[in-house]
């Protein structure tokens, strides 16, 4: 029996009329309704009326590379992405990982995948808690606002955490001092050994946090177990930081 998913909205940017029809066809099967566009632009101001749950994002777009459009949708939206294409080169996977994607997956494809990982992607996002604005966790200098992903620094300077980073380091700063195995990290997605995301945001957040990226002070790598984020956690909002 096929599970409902109430509706959801995915959004589907492809020029190709044949692939997109087979993305639409698989999707409603399986309970969620689907926007077709044939290119960015096309996305970019549907969005302005419209608030999909995730876009599947085709990277030969007509009117722009679908990096650049990944791009814009993030400064449009808080909503997942997926990068599904027939680029198979190992750049086009790390750089669009590396800008915020929640996952890439090459054509061809097999629907059921497709479909379990687009379901993979809503569950984990809807598995973080909504935070109130103001909570901030403090570690080593750091102040980590969860409420805007934003990260400033002991010099007090600021970067603007990509949605993949935040979350990422949201799991830490709540299970500090503790090993945390992958498929933890990665929230309720299956994770087979090949699989490079997970170290990709794992050094997106070294290179921001780390002072020598060759002997980390925050981010531990325990080998044959996971990752340590080893740090005492403060919450601005009186929380005690998790030191198990």
């Amino acid at each position: 029996m096929k599970d409902n998913d109430g509706g959801k909205l995915i959004a589907i940017v492809e020029d190709d009329p044949d692939v997109a029809r087979i993305i639409e066809q698989v999707l409603a099967d399986f309970g969620f309704r689907t926007l077709w566009c044939r290119s960015g632009g096309e996305l970019l101001r549907r969005l302005r009326n419209l608030a999909p749950a995730l876009c599947i994002i085709d990277l030969g777009l007509p009117d722009m590379d679908g990096i650049e459009a990944m791009q814009r949708v993030r400064t449009q939206t808080a909503c997942g992405i997926m990068i599904l294409t027939g680029r198979a080169h190992v750049s086009d996977r790390v750089m669009g990982l590396e800008l915020g994607a929640d996952d890439y997956m090459l054509k061809p494809f097999e629907p059921r995948e497709l479909v379990a990982r687009v379901r993979s992607i809503l569950r984990r996002r809807e598995s973080i808690p909504d935070t109130p604005p103001s909570q901030v966790a403090s570690f080593g200098g750091w102040q980590f606002n969860l409420g805007n992903n934003t990260l400033r620094g002991p010099a007090g300077e600021e970067h603007l955490l990509s949605t993949a980073e935040a979350e990422l380091l949201k799991v830490f700063v709540n299970h500090p001092n503790r090993i945390l195995h992958r498929e933890k990290l990665m929230g309720t997605r299956d994770v087979s050994p090949s699989d490079r995301a997970i170290d990709v945001r794992i050094s997106r957040l070294r290179r921001k946090l780390e002072p020598a990226a060759d002997s980390p002070s925050f981010i531990k790598t325990v080998y044959g177990a996971g990752y340590l984020f080893l740090a005492a956690v403060d919450w601005s909002d009186g929380r005690p930081g998790d030191g198990e």
